[in-house]
């Protein structure tokens, strides 16, 4: 069956991923990064393990209770996650 498809975009980039995993006092952290052209420098940060994702700059890792809601996380494990963050994003 054919169906007729508009696409906003659909497009190939060749990004950068870095996974990262640390374990906080609070939680374990498996993440992937993503650096793309695209989101305004902003990066894509996949939780591997919660399988949640958010397009963060710095203004949104600073944004209050901003990852608790994106990665479903207490404010003790979002802070763990927001100090990493700062040094990355």
């Amino acid at each position: 069956m054919e169906e007729n498809r508009f696409f906003l975009y659909d497009e190939k980039e060749n990004t950068h991923t870095r996974f990262v995993s640390f374990m906080g006092d609070a939680h374990r952290y498996d993440l992937a990064i993503i650096t793309s052209s695209r989101y305004y420098g902003k990066k894509i940060v996949v939780d591997l393990q919660g399988n949640h994702y958010a397009i963060l700059g710095q203004d949104d890792v600073e944004e209050e209770g901003y990852l608790e809601h994106a990665y479903n996380l207490s404010e003790v494990e979002a802070e763990e996650l927001r100090e990493f963050l700062r040094e990355i994003v």
